[in-house]
């Protein structure tokens, strides 16, 4: 259902309309219930991550300290973007207030180019694990992992107040209507009939850090990474390296694979970009903590032990 409005310039629309699949009609009912079972699943399985590295003394080292934050920021893309679209997959009313959507823009700018920052510092916590492990201790210490936590959340945020507050002061016209499932920066640049240059370089100048500098930073410390775990004498050496930096390797790639893909190429194919969004916001935050906990004996050794704890207690209940 389209949101009319009045032929005249409006500065900023009272309501937006986020059309996101409606041009697959067909498809919005099973996405409504497959989206429902995944928003559960990440929730769950995002929640346990913190919980574990909380309660259990053997999870609180750096890489566990990044990925907690990690989970942190996936939960908050959820609540961002998922319950506003289950409302849309199951309404036909497609209508969002200009406050919920500028405040959906304003997070998931933050919460991305956080997570972005976030991946390459993983990288880096890894690198210096694997190339410089008797410095480790001394380089990722408590206070110099929280204050590249503290850097990578101040950033993003800098960032999506500069970009999203910019947008504010766009000229809408008669337009209101999103061709996305959720408003993001962006979309609302194209949206606007006015003047975007100066939008456009901002966010162009805001993407180096985040789109640029964070995946060659990725890039460069998996170079070094697989230098020396090559020159590892033993096989097993060399397997448990690449096993300690597999899953972390592949979360970057979930993330920044389709993202770049979805920002990089030519406007065209909005419902392709559709399904790109939906997997890095949707999809991924579900699959990040099956990776950590499927793919990581320390975290499924945690999980045995609290359980197993639980069992214990219990019985001893029931005599």
């Amino acid at each position: 259902m389209q949101v009319t409005m009045k032929d005249q310039n409006v500065s900023f629309p009272g309501t937006f309309v986020l059309m996101g699949f409606s041009d697959l009609p067909w498809l919005e009912i099973p996405l409504f219930g497959v989206l429902l079972v995944s928003y559960i699943f990440t929730l769950i399985g995002n929640s346990s991550i913190v919980f574990l590295s909380m309660v259990e003394p053997r999870l609180q080292t750096p890489m566990y300290f990044f990925l907690d934050n990690l989970s942190m920021l996936d939960l908050c893309t959820t609540y961002t973007i998922v319950p506003q679209l289950l409302v849309n997959l199951w309404s036909p009313e497609k209508a969002i207030a200009s406050w919920s959507c500028m405040t959906q823009a304003y997070l998931f700018h933050w919460t991305s180019c956080t997570e972005c920052a976030l991946l390459a510092v993983m990288a880096f916590d890894r690198y210096v694990a694997v190339c410089c492990p008797l410095q480790y201790v001394l380089v990722m210490h408590l206070w110099a992992c929280v204050w590249l936590a503290a850097v990578c959340w101040a950033s993003g945020l800098a960032n999506s107040l500069v970009q999203a507050t910019l947008t504010l002061y766009l000229t809408f016209c008669a337009k209101n209507t999103l061709d996305h499932f959720f408003c993001e920066v962006p979309a609302l640049i194209k949206l606007a009939c006015g003047d975007t240059t100066t939008n456009d370089l901002s966010l162009s100048l805001g993407a180096i850090p985040f789109g640029v500098v964070s995946p060659l930073t990725v890039l460069i410390s998996y170079t070094f990474i697989a230098r020396a775990v090559l020159k590892l004498p033993s096989a097993e050496g060399r397997r448990k390296a690449f096993s300690t930096c597999s899953s972390h390797l592949l979360v970057v790639t979930m993330f920044f694979g389709p993202g770049m893909y979805t920002y990089l190429q030519p406007p065209g194919n909005n419902t392709q970009s559709k399904f790109l969004s939906f997997f890095y916001c949707v999809v991924t935050p579900m699959l990040n903590p099956l990776i950590y906990t499927l793919r990581n004996k320390d975290v499924k050794e945690a999980w045995r032990r609290i359980l197993s704890s639980q069992g214990r207690g219990k019985s001893l209940k029931a005599r």
